[in-house]
């Protein structure tokens, strides 16, 4: 940035509170929610919302959780009239909800909210004007004094109107530009509104101060929360209500430390939708309780739909890093991450204690709808875990650990050659090309027999004799052995009559299916005479004793192809 402009601004104004006490709490229930997408969410879109769009929404909230759900400003726009008149008209609204709706300080607007209403069982009257210096001087051009007085006739027309209305009508306030307001006149304005209302502890007052434009780091507004609720009079009467803005980015961390400071309801939308940077997330704020092991009272467990549902409606995208619902946010590139949340998954199938702790992954993405499927995805920056865990997941392969590495090499190479990332089908791909396949020039089974076994119970051994056919350049050849086992008698006659030179160095086999008809897997490494490289084999068969032939066989000719 260039320093002569720096002259422009100015700090945020510190607190004066020394002995804050918001730093050693912690969030340990959920605050009362309250949705304003149809409000803040909606006036934010190039393309507002239709009704029946509206109404997928609302529907969509309900089905959340969402017990209080700000539906519009219906004085000041027909078709949130009509909106309200369609939900309460029709019957759209749950017993248990709340339906609130907001408006300025004047009394024509305040009345035709009342008209709006009429026939609604519950609903919240939401009463703003704006109080910050900034707005006062510039832009109303009033005093302290002639803003409450316009906040106070405000409060005084909404509980006249209460007063004839035949369903149950609750208060709440908010200072706009809360954070832009001296905090002993956002208080001296407060009590007065809320004075007209006459709260009690069984008929609260809402308070709701927001940080219409985020103008300081989140610490700061949970300083100015702390210092409202201590200075406040007849707290037990009033529920403080957050609105935080996302302009510094930091929405979500001043909504948490605000509630840290006392704050009981927060208002804020899905994803973060609204005016200029956004409001705050309150499906991030919600799974971040998640996270903790706090119930946020919101149903998150199906993120795919909240997603699909949001954007039809709002025609807005989710960024694909978007925390906990984003198309990647599950998903790891790095070699390194992938191995370490492979080696994580692996240690929880172990693991009795029932908690989620697995590397890279706050939480474990099945708690809200997603699949294991995209927890790791293969390019060149993937390593041997990734594509380890890619054949485990999703088609039942374990593949030993000495041999991940050259799997590794070999999925990369794949990635190279297309320039781009490998599905999961594309990895198994290269899995049965390099190992599972017979190659050009290369020995092939063609048949094999176990033709005896002796068991000799004082020696714990058993000698088999076997009988086999195989094709090497093209030729039969017809071995005859003995040995341990079939496996054993297989090498040795391999050994005699092909002229090969190796030792069988590891051996691992297991189940790829259930059922009668499971076929097994095994996997194989031979080392060849010069005691060099090793070389890994694979093979599949519902014998388990020709699974291993084919994977010894696969080995050697990997071995001999120098593949």
């Amino acid at each position: 940035m260039q320093a002569d402009k720096l002259s422009k601004y100015r700090p945020c104004p510190a607190v004066p509170l020394r002995d804050r006490s918001w730093p050693s709490k912690t969030i340990t229930v959920a605050p009362a929610w309250c949705s304003v997408d149809l409000r803040d969410g909606n006036q934010a879109l190039r393309q507002p919302m239709n009704i029946a769009q509206k109404l997928e929404m609302f529907e969509l909230l309900v089905e959340i959780g969402f017990k209080e759900i700000e539906v519009g400003f219906p004085a000041a726009s027909t078709i949130e009239y009509d909106f309200l008149r369609k939900l309460i008209d029709e019957g759209h609204i749950p017993d248990d909800v709340t339906v609130q709706v907001l408006t300025q300080a004047r009394e024509p607007l305040i009345r035709k909210s009342f008209e709006a209403l009429r026939g609604v069982k519950k609903a919240i009257v939401h009463l703003y004007n704006s109080t910050s210096t900034l707005q006062r001087e510039v832009v109303f051009k009033m005093g302290q004094q002639e803003i409450i007085a316009l906040g106070v006739r405000g409060a005084e027309v909404i509980r006249e109107e209460a007063a004839r209305f035949d369903g149950d009508i609750r208060y709440q306030y908010s200072p706009e530009s809360f954070t832009g307001t001296e905090l002993d006149f956002a208080l001296e304005i407060c009590e007065a509104v809320a004075a007209v209302w006459e709260p009690s502890p069984e008929r609260p007052v809402i308070l709701n101060l927001p940080a219409t434009v985020e103008m300081s780091t989140p610490n700061i507004y949970a300083d100015q929360i702390e210092w409202f609720i201590r200075k406040l009079k007849q707290r037990d009467s009033i529920r403080i209500s957050l609105h935080a803005h996302n302009d510094r980015g930091c929405a979500v961390a001043a909504t948490e430390l605000a509630l840290m400071a006392g704050a009981d309801r927060v208002e804020g939308t899905l994803f973060g939708n609204g005016e200029r940077t956004g409001n705050v997330d309150i499906l991030t704020l919600a799974l971040n309780m998640f996270s903790q092991g706090v119930d946020p009272k919101l149903d998150f467990s199906n993120i795919n739909r909240v997603t699909e549902v949001y954007q039809r409606c709002t025609g807005l995208p989710v960024h694909p890093r978007h925390p906990y619902v984003g198309e990647l946010v599950y998903t790891a590139f790095s070699g390194s991450h992938q191995d370490a949340i492979s080696k994580g998954m692996e240690a929880l199938e172990n693991d009795k204690s029932g908690l989620w702790a697995v590397p890279y992954l706050p939480i474990d993405p099945k708690d809200v709808g997603r699949s294991y499927e995209s927890i790791i995805c293969i390019n060149s920056q993937s390593g041997k875990g990734g594509a380890a865990y890619i054949m485990n997941q999703e088609f039942g392969y374990k593949l030993p650990k000495k041999m991940r590495p050259g799997f590794g090499r070999l999925v990369q190479e794949e990635t190279e050659r297309v320039g781009s990332e490998l599905s999961a089908k594309a990895v198994l791909a290269v899995f049965e090309r390099e190992y599972l396949r017979q190659q050009q020039g290369g020995i092939r089974l063609k048949q094999f027999n176990v033709v005896k076994r002796h068991v000799d119970q004082h020696e714990e051994m058993s000698v088999a004799n076997i009988e086999a056919v195989v094709e090497v350049d093209n030729r039969e050849l017809h071995l005859q052995e003995s040995g341990n086992g079939p496996l054993d008698a297989f090498c040795a006659a391999l050994r005699r009559d092909a002229g090969l030179d190796f030792a069988l160095t590891s051996y691992h086999e297991h189940a790829l299916t259930e059922g009668s008809s499971a076929k097994a897997v095994t996997y194989i490494e031979v080392l060849g005479s010069d005691h060099g490289e090793a070389w890994w084999g694979a093979g599949i068969d519902t014998d388990i004793i020709i699974s291993s032939i084919k994977a010894l066989l696969s080995a050697i000719n990997r071995m001999q192809a120098g593949r």
